[in-house]
């Protein structure tokens, strides 16, 4: 059935008021009523037989303020007339009254089924829905939302909003509210508000317990363990022929494509004589890479300590001595270049003597094994030797435990980015394995031996490049693999935020004890350098090397050190820091090339490493000024003083040497100095003459002198620039 349509014209009104009430007509509440009978009396209806059902009873003595009064939110609302049941028209609808004052009682006409009653006695304050206590209360925790807080009331969340502006707050209705504010809002609806406390450890920020380091490999079970291959380091000075003892061994040509006829990396090979496979390490014999050298004594089980048989024992063989002695591994000595002119193997022997390695010849415990590489001689000798050795050791690991290894080398190369050569110590390497090096997280992407070719796996003491590493780590940092992605990259993720706390840590603040020395290194000049180098070990050594260059006058300072080509952000630097681009064994981008000559940037490029630290010596010593020194060209007598109209002129006798038009003069009387200038005339008879030699006479002005004696001494000299060394 359609809802009725109502017009509000007045000959309407009266045909409809004629008209009989229908049964099912809804019965009028109190407010309607009044209303209409207001109505009735402005238009003056005085027909009384088509009056209404609705029969109520107005109070005219007490005249009551009208009170505003809040509807409930019911289903009757927005819903059509005729749609109501029957069972909703008979519910008593409750009014809330703000004062304890009798409502009017309204008998609505009997309609079909029952009467309606208005209950004078429902409380105050309670919710429409029923009368139960725990259904007043709010809970909400927070933040929480205006939409969460009218959900939670019942109300209409505009309505919400509405009481919000009242208290001079405005929020929309995504906007999260204070709990004292919804606490307000709660109690002018009638309700209590209380705030849900969160259980402890479950805030929306939950601190992160530290990520622990990875621990130490657990001893392996006597079951698991079997034999592994010897770590084996070639160490001694410089062209003592180590690279290319070396080449004999692996049947190669590495030290053909050496710089320089000098090894400058690390190299790690797999060889396989007699059916062992053995692992060997060629670390440079250049003194500036003292801590490759330590880097290879420290991840080594075997030192063949090589020596050249023309020049004996050198410093840097003294040096790897040390190292391979504090790392307490065996040693074992090759005699190199046995076939040169002038060998003499008595003499080494001596020499290996005085420094506590004696000859197995001779009574001790020493190997030494003459060898020839380019004669191929001894070579087969010494990997017997090296064997025998390693027997004597009982080298075992376990490839079942989690793989662990050590960073020998590590470089940037086009295409695979960050890649680093690792030892495997124990476990087997599997590709796709998650790491930890240093401060950076990976995946085992490749594996590839030292022949070039990929490999799935890589077992204890095997020499491997690896690729997968998100930076590029350190030479000599410890490679664990970890459980999972995600604790690699925590753990990193934490590592880096230390580095960076550490470098950004508050600097030393001055004191009175080193206020006057930084104001003095403040004085001194200062050479600015960008170094960029083909792999870490290289710029490692180089670094080293540069700062420990020592000089009072000037200092140098590292702005920028890194592994990769010279790109056009180290351009930029360097411009910024006026600074010098320095690159070992790297190339220039071409971006970067042009940006150099646009901002006027100096790029020097080395491959051989003392030659770079030789440059670096003389750029420091070029900056410095010049020393002027003083030297003395020769000297004259004053004989007779004449008195001219441009004033007094001394006749002079040249004693030594020369006097000189450009030079400068001094005049010393009873050998103390009491002028110091130029010249103003030089003559010989009536000519002005640029010098005049000893043994003759000459007429001498000097400046604005006037004070010239017989017997004084003019001291001719020149200023002579020397540049400064460091």
């Amino acid at each position: 059935m359609p809802p009725t349509k109502t017009t509000t014209k007045p000959g309407a009104k009266k045909a409809d008021d004629a008209k009989p009430a229908k049964a099912a007509a809804a019965p009028k509440t109190a407010a309607k009523a009044e209303s209409a009978e207001k109505t009735k009396k402005a238009a003056g209806d005085a027909d009384a037989g088509a009056k209404t059902a609705v029969k109520e009873t107005v109070s005219l003595i007490d005249k009551k303020e009208k009170v505003k009064r809040t509807r409930p939110v019911t289903e009757l609302e927005n819903k059509p007339f005729a749609h109501i049941p029957i069972s909703k028209l008979l519910e008593p609808e409750v009014v809330k009254a703000p004062v304890p004052v009798t409502p009017p009682t309204v008998e609505p006409a009997p309609a079909a089924g029952g009467t309606a009653t208005l209950s004078p006695t429902a409380p105050v304050g309670e919710a429409a829905a029923g009368g139960d206590e725990n259904e007043k209360v709010v809970h909400l925790k927070p933040p929480f939302t205006v939409k969460d807080l009218a959900v939670a009331m019942g109300v209409k969340p505009f309505q919400l909003i509405g009481d919000l502006m009242e208290m001079n707050i405005f929020a929309s209705i995504n906007q999260t509210i204070e709990t004292d504010i919804a606490a307000r809002v709660c109690t002018k609806h009638g309700l209590t508000f209380e705030k849900e406390k969160r259980k402890e450890g479950g805030g929306v920020h939950k601190p992160e317990p530290p990520k622990e380091p990875p621990k130490e490999a657990p001893k392996p079970k006597p079951d698991e363990l079997s034999l592994r291959a010897p770590i084996v380091t070639f160490m001694g000075h410089v062209d003592h022929g180590k690279t290319t003892l070396m080449d004999a061994i692996r049947k190669t040509r590495v030290a053909a494509g050496e710089v320089g006829g000098i090894t400058q990396h690390i190299g790690a090979y797999s060889v396989d004589h007699n059916r062992h496979r053995i692992t060997f390490l060629d670390t440079p014999g250049h003194a500036a890479f003292t801590a490759m050298r330590a880097r290879g004594a420290n991840v080594t089980d075997i030192v063949v300590l090589v020596v050249a048989a023309d020049d004996g024992i050198m410093p840097q063989t003294i040096e790897a001595l040390s190292h391979a002695r504090a790392a307490k591994v065996k040693i074992i000595v090759a005699i190199t270049k046995t076939d040169v002119p002038g060998a003499n193997l008595d003499k080494v022997k001596g020499q290996l003597q005085e420094k506590g390695l004696a000859p197995e010849d001779w009574g001790g415990d020493v190997g030494v094994c003459p060898v020839s590489a380019i004669k191929n001689q001894g070579v087969d000798q010494l990997l017997d030797r090296i064997l025998l050795e390693s027997e004597m050791l009982e080298l075992k690991a376990s490839s079942q435990q989690m793989p662990r290894g050590t960073v020998i080398e590590a470089q940037i190369e086009q295409g695979r980015g960050p890649t680093a050569t690792v030892i495997v110590r124990g476990g087997t390497l599997k590709v796709g394995d998650p790491f930890i090096c240093g401060h950076f997280d990976g995946k085992v992407k490749s594996l590839i031996d030292d022949m070039g070719k990929p490999m799935k796996s890589a077992g204890p003491s095997t020499p491997v490049k690896v690729l997968g590493f998100s930076g590029l780590p350190d030479a000599g940092d410890e490679f664990v693999v970890m459980e999972s992605d995600r604790a690699a990259k925590a753990l990193s993720i934490e590592r880096q935020s230390e580095q960076r706390m550490q470098k950004l840590a508050t600097p030393q603040r001055a004191t009175l004890e080193n206020l006057y020395a930084s104001l003095a290194e403040g004085q001194k000049k200062k050479l600015y350098v960008v170094l960029k180098g083909d792999v870490q070990g290289s710029v490692e050594a180089l670094v080293t090397s540069l700062q420990q260059i020592e000089s009072k006058k000037i200092d140098l300072e590292m702005v920028h050190s890194a592994v990769g080509p010279i790109s056009e952000s180290d351009i930029l630097l360097a411009s910024a820091s006026i600074a010098i681009v320095f690159g070992f064994i790297v190339k220039v981008e071409n971006t970067a090339a042009q940006t150099a000559k646009r901002e006027n940037v100096q790029i020097k490029l080395f491959s051989i490493i003392y030659e770079l630290i030789d440059q670096v010596k003389e750029a420091m010593a070029g900056m410095l000024d010049p020393e002027t020194r003083e030297a003395v060209i020769g000297h004259a007598e004053v004989r007779k003083v004449f008195e001219l109209s441009k004033g007094l002129v001394a006749g002079c006798a040249v004693i030594d040497g020369r006097l000189a038009r450009s030079a400068r003069a001094r005049v010393t009387r009873s050998r103390t100095p009491i002028y110091d200038g130029g010249f103003a005339t030089l003559r010989r008879f009536q000519d002005d003459v640029k010098e005049v030699r000893s043994g003759l006479e000459c007429g001498i002005k000097l400046g604005d002198f006037n004070d010239y004696e017989v017997g004084d001494i003019i001291e001719c000299y020149t200023l002579e620039k020397i540049p400064q060394k460091l």
